[in-house]
């Protein structure tokens, strides 16, 4: 039986998507900010049987030499932006079985308002909710957003980055016990004290101590995304991604990716396919193919190299118009984008700044790219997932606007439902997880189940000669607004 093909859509909270695109008619200029807009594509997406609406968020945007450059504001390049994250809610109650994956670095975060921020979505969407795991984004802009002085290299933030997800899992998974909330209005006990643990963690990079205050929610921990493909990237994805988001642009580098995460998967105790990747994917379609490539030609001709140049210096910080053409991408160095970098040079060795900056205007942070007719594109769709070991693809949009994602709807999608390559439309509403081929909770071989709620040694005994309840004065405080309302000592 053929492999079902996962369907989902790449969207940012950005007058474009990627590259400047907001001023053709297509485009979404004068919708990208309102509520309405996005709430009529998630009921696109899910009348369609679409599986998620994946967004890509961060809190910078792209600098050269600590400034922003004139054409960040003036041609709109992921900029200005709005926090996607609030709009789920709203979201979700115009669908019935659509997903919604949202992007939450670990960088300028802290794991508590994180794993409540999920939890409290996982709940208002009846478990439809994911998370893509970044480690930062244009981050030295967002260091000085945040006012952050301590740097991280590259792999250092992957390091913190594993510290903090191990913090927000034990607070999902393992402050409270599965019966701790009772909801007994007879005994007049909302959630069994007993049944609930405390998080301990003083790390590295992180320290928390409490309960977590949300109790357990359909799929308790979020569907865990990531999309890092450098080399440490990968590591991470492998230890603890359930769906690792790849940017293909050929099958023989797309399987390479999918066994290498799948393989390190393993070796970390998991089942590796456990594992689903999706690969980031822009469809030109038409009834021709002769109207297909036009309408990509017309596509790329909005793309501008100038633009191109300070996106990649906004992902990698590197400015690219200031090296030689003739410079090889694998002598370049970075603490930023690595993943970009190293798409290129595994690629094509040799490969120059001259002819990665002409790729990138047309191609920048997108996966395969398809054009033709839809026989033509379900063709190569097939071929992709049956030849690197995919489980997915996640649309990208062409000029902004849902015209691209409508043409795959009513071209490509009943090419593929007639092949049976893609689930039926209608069914009954399940977890995203689920709807990812697992269970509603985190597969039995997820690392998460090897944690404890605290990471702290056991504590010793305590001492015979320490004070008793009785001996020690209790001090109860109540707040509001920051002023004490009352104390209250009991000797």
């Amino acid at each position: 039986m053929s492999k079902k093909i996962i369907l989902g859509v790449f969207e940012m909270m950005n007058p474009s998507n990627g590259m400047p695109t907001w001023t053709h008619p297509d485009g979404r200029g004068d919708d990208w900010d309102r509520l309405d807009y996005w709430a009529g594509l998630a009921r696109e997406l899910d009348q369609a049987g679409f599986d998620f609406l994946f967004f890509a968020d961060t809190y910078g945007y792209a600098t050269l030499g600590g400034r922003m450059p004139a054409e960040v504001a003036a041609h709109g390049i992921q900029f200005p932006a709005l926090d996607p994250m609030l709009a789920i809610a709203a979201l979700a109650r115009e669908t019935r079985n659509l997903g919604f994956v949202v992007t939450s670095p670990t960088t300028v975060e802290r794991p508590y308002a994180t794993a409540r921020r999920f939890a409290s979505l996982d709940r208002f969407t009846d478990g439809r909710i994911g998370w893509n795991v970044v480690t930062g984004s244009s981050q030295a802009t967002t260091d000085e957003l945040f006012g952050i002085t301590a740097k991280l290299g590259h792999d250092e933030r992957y390091d913190a980055a594993d510290e903090f997800l191990d913090t927000c899992l034990r607070f999902w998974e393992h402050s409270w016990e599965d019966d701790a909330e009772v909801r007994d209005r007879a005994q007049g006990m909302y959630a069994d004290p007993e049944r609930l643990h405390p998080v301990s963690v003083d790390g590295r990079h992180q320290r928390a101590h409490g309960v977590f205050a949300v109790p357990p929610t359909p799929q308790r921990t979020p569907v865990l995304f990531q999309a890092g493909t450098s080399d440490r990237g990968r590591a991470y994805a492998a230890r603890n991604a359930e769906a690792v988001f790849i940017q293909g642009q050929t099958i023989p580098t797309a399987a390479a990716h999918v066994r290498d995460i799948r393989e390190q998967a393993a070796r970390h105790g998991r089942d590796p396919h456990d594992v689903k990747v999706v690969t980031g994917m822009t469809v030109t379609v038409a009834a021709t193919e002769a109207e297909a490539r036009a309408l990509r030609e017309e596509y790329e001709a909005v793309l501008g190299l100038d633009d191109a140049a300070v996106m990649f210096a906004g992902i990698t910080g590197i400015d690219l118009t200031g090296i030689d053409p003739d410079t090889r991408v694998t002598d370049l160095r970075t603490e930023a984008g690595q993943t970009l970098i190293n798409r290129y040079a595994r690629t094509d060795p040799d490969i120059r700044v001259r002819a990665v900056l002409d790729q990138f205007r047309t191609k920048a942070i997108r996966g395969f790219q398809l054009t033709g007719t839809p026989e033509q594109v379900a063709d190569e769709i097939e071929a992709i997932i049956d030849g690197t070991g995919i489980d997915g693809i996640m649309l990208e949009p062409t000029f902004g606007g849902p015209a691209a994602y409508r043409s795959f709807i009513d071209l490509v999608l009943p090419v593929l439902r007639e092949r049976d390559r893609v689930a039926s439309a209608a069914g009954t509403p399940t977890t995203l997880r689920e709807r990812f081929g697992g269970a509603a909770r985190l597969a039995p071989t997820h690392p998460a189940h090897r944690l404890t709620a605290s990471a702290l040694p056991t504590p010793a005994e305590p001492s015979t000669t320490a004070a008793s309840p009785a001996q020690t004065p209790q001090v109860l405080t109540v707040r509001a607004g920051g002023d004490d309302l009352r104390e209250r000592e009991n000797a």
